[in-house]
C-alpha cells in the first residue's frame, strides 16, 4: 500500500518592504528597457520593410523571367 504525501508547510512569503533605493533603481531600469525597446522597434520595423521590398523585386524579376522564356 502507498503512503500518503508529505504535506510540506511553508510560511507565508513576506510582502517586500517599500524601499526607495530600490524602487529607484527598477525605475531607472525601467527607462533604460523602454528606451532599447524603442531603438529595436524601429530597426526592425526598417528591417521588415528592407525584406518586403526585396521580396516584391524577386517576385517582379522572376516575372520578367517567366515571360522572356515563353516567348
Amino acid at each position: 500500500m502507498t503512503a500518503p504525501r508529505r504535506r510540506i508547510i511553508r510560511r507565508p512569503a513576506s510582502r517586500p518592504s517599500a524601499n526607495p533605493q530600490r524602487l529607484q533603481k527598477a525605475r531607472s531600469r525601467l527607462e533604460q528597457q523602454r528606451a532599447a525597446l524603442v531603438g529595436w522597434t524601429a530597426r526592425l520595423k526598417r528591417a521588415f520593410h528592407s525584406v518586403e521590398r526585396l521580396q516584391r523585386s524577386v517576385s517582379r524579376i522572376e516575372k520578367q523571367i517567366k515571360t522572356l522564356e515563353g516567348s
